[in-house]
């Protein structure tokens, strides 16, 4: 049985923080079970969604209304509204931004036929609208805000089913360093990253071949057991907190392993058999 949690937070000193959680779409999402945990310690967790649809299907997953916003971040009208809307909300602690977008309605290509306006448009919503949040909510933020994003254990594994989204998860990765320093100069604000293993989200279902590429990253981990949502909920809860208050403009990755183990001597004998 879980012990109860304190009435400060416990460890994480989270209770009565102002948290924004950018990207619940059901029970399975990374930014739901973070918004859940941070509840559990205590934080005021506002949460924001892309469409008033969604809006709708998200209420009844967390059972309230009142701290549910939307916001689609493609459009920069809809952010300065929701600022304006979340104003008498702040300061706030932290924000988490668990977005991202990749259209694979035309099948996978090869990386170098990749459709201009499909990879221009996702580095739009699953990168850019980190800076642009950011930049839209720096006068909301207390001045010891985290701000956490969910990124991917490698961008430097060549997934063909993944496609274009690793070059655009990499640039997210590096805007952590340049926004880090960019607001350095008037405040203690941090950046940092999430960056898990394979997942099984609803998001991720939609990406072509993915249950077989999950399949085979379980058999990868050391623990031959596939990395849990709940522990990236973990890791990014640590970072919103002040107990993370010396890391800034890091990724930190979270995949049970399993990028130290691809030479592992039983898959090595079952490649070679079937090869």
């Amino acid at each position: 049985m879980n012990e109860p949690i304190p009435a400060n937070g416990g460890f994480l000193q989270l209770a009565g923080k102002a948290i924004l959680v950018f990207g619940v779409a059901n029970r399975k999402s990374v930014a739901f079970h973070i918004g859940q945990l941070l509840e559990e310690h205590g934080a005021r967790v506002t949460y924001v969604v892309r469409s008033p649809e969604r809006k709708k299907s998200v209420e009844r997953l967390i059972g309230r209304e009142t701290d549910l916003f939307t916001c689609d971040v493609e459009h920069e009208q809809e952010i300065a509204r929701l600022r304006e809307e979340l104003r008498d909300r702040g300061p706030f602690h932290g924000l988490v931004h668990s977005i991202a977008l990749a259209d694979y309605t035309g099948g996978v290509q090869p990386f170098h036929a990749t459709p201009k306006a499909a990879f221009l448009r996702s580095v739009d919503i699953s990168c850019y609208s980190l800076i642009a949040l950011a930049n839209a909510f720096r006068d909301l933020f207390d001045k010891d805000a985290s701000v956490v994003t969910i990124s991917i254990s490698t961008t430097r594994m060549a997934s063909e089913n993944y496609g274009y989204m690793a070059p655009i998860k990499a640039a997210l990765d590096s805007s952590l360093a340049f926004l880090a320093k960019s607001f350095s100069q008037f405040s203690r604000v941090r950046f940092n990253a999430v960056a898990p293993g394979l997942l099984k989200t609803s998001a991720s279902a939609g990406i072509p071949g993915y249950v077989d590429s999950y399949l085979y990253a379980e058999k990868v981990t050391l623990r031959k057991r596939a990395l849990e949502t709940a522990e990236v909920a973990n890791v990014a809860a640590f970072l919103l907190s002040p107990r993370s208050s010396g890391i800034n403009a890091q990724s930190l990755v979270v995949d049970a392993g399993m990028s130290t183990n691809y030479f592992d001597a039983e898959l090595v004998r079952r490649a070679m058999r079937d090869g």
